[in-house]
């Protein structure tokens, strides 16, 4: 194997990685900044060993006497933010391993790519999985914090497609009758797609558009209140994205964009 094949490989682990999403702000995470790393090695059988490493904006940090102990980097050792009771109520591990989850099967599903490991850099739960660190929550792969993170990404992307046919001129009482295909063909429809495909919703044009979760058309007089709550869940993931994004740059200066430093 050629260090130019190497190279190839790389980018098409970036390539991969770039399909990955912060499952609440729904960008990628390579455009987020979270990857700050991707090796590749060349195995004696052919086939290549990948390692990821990752990084988040927010993270406990390990209390005094347990970094000077050498102890694990476990829940117990570390600081919880104020206000919470325990690591459940911390938010960031369950994203994180949502992340590290799908980063690993992206790649892994890479020609040739034998076997995958993807680092959390400077996470309390990194060292003890996702079921060391929340007991009690399966161990495995959080598919219901999966579901309910989907749920929210569609509801998001709905919002702002219907946004799009109101700005068209669309009336809302109009809306229970719109069709997937009134939603004219716009990064909004993309994104809609993609979402309603991962929930396993119908992406058939003539489909309705208003859809609670299990795919059902949303009853006329839920519009109004679907639509509001719907509208709260993007500005939440709007808002949460730029906080993430400080916060990230607080934390790691070398991925604000020359854009972002004349802007602040």
């Amino acid at each position: 194997m050629t260090a130019a094949t190497s190279e190839t490989l790389t980018a098409r682990v970036w390539r991969a990685l770039a399909t990955v999403v912060d499952p609440e702000l729904d960008e990628p995470i390579t455009g987020l900044g979270f990857v700050s790393d991707v090796q590749v090695r060349l195995h004696d059988d052919g086939g290549h060993a990948v390692a990821v490493r990752l990084r988040l904006p927010t993270y406990l940090p390990k209390r005094p006497e347990a970094s000077r102990s050498g102890a694990a980097t476990s829940p117990e050792n570390c600081f919880l933010p104020a206000g919470s009771v325990s690591t459940s109520t911390v938010c960031a591990p369950n994203f994180a391993y949502l992340m590290v989850a799908d980063a690993h099967d992206a790649v892994l599903a890479l020609p040739s790519v034998g076997t995958v490991e993807v680092v959390l850099e400077d996470h309390f739960a990194a060292e003890s999985g996702f079921g060391g660190a929340f007991p009690g929550q399966g161990g495995g792969e959080p598919a219901e914090l999966r579901l309910t993170f989907r749920r929210k990404a569609h509801l998001a992307c709905l919002e702002r497609a219907v946004r799009r046919l109101v700005g068209e001129g669309w009336q809302i009482d109009a809306l229970s009758a719109g069709r997937l295909g009134d939603v004219p063909e716009s990064p909004e429809r993309e994104s809609l797609l993609r979402r309603r495909a991962e929930l396993g919703l119908s992406t058939d044009p003539g489909s309705p558009l208003l859809v609670e979760d299990d795919g059902e058309a949303v009853a006329p007089e839920r519009v109004a209140g679907r639509l509001r709550f719907a509208k709260a869940v993007r500005v939440s993931i709007e808002g949460n994205s730029g906080l993430c994004r400080g916060l990230l740059h607080t934390r790691y200066p070398e991925t604000r964009t020359a854009r972002e430093e004349v802007s602040s």
